[in-house]
């Protein structure tokens, strides 16, 4: 499985979530139809750890993810 920040974020952007801001290494996603918020932490090259990304999928209410 893929934990990089950049593969999250096309996760999220293909689940309808746009770019909003920053703030320091954190990037903040919106979904305007359904009013959620996804936090990506961006360190570097360092990947997200399995249990945080899954977090902000569930968080950001993407059941599958491969799809």
């Amino acid at each position: 499985m893929n934990l990089s920040p950049n593969y999250l974020i096309k996760l999220l952007e293909r689940n309808g979530f746009y770019y909003k801001r920053t703030s320091g290494s954190h990037q903040v996603y919106c979904n305007s139809v359904t009013q959620k918020i996804a936090i990506d932490p961006v360190h570097g090259n360092k990947n997200v750890r399995k249990g945080t990304f899954l977090a902000i999928l569930k968080q950001a209410g993407i059941d599958n993810p491969i799809a």
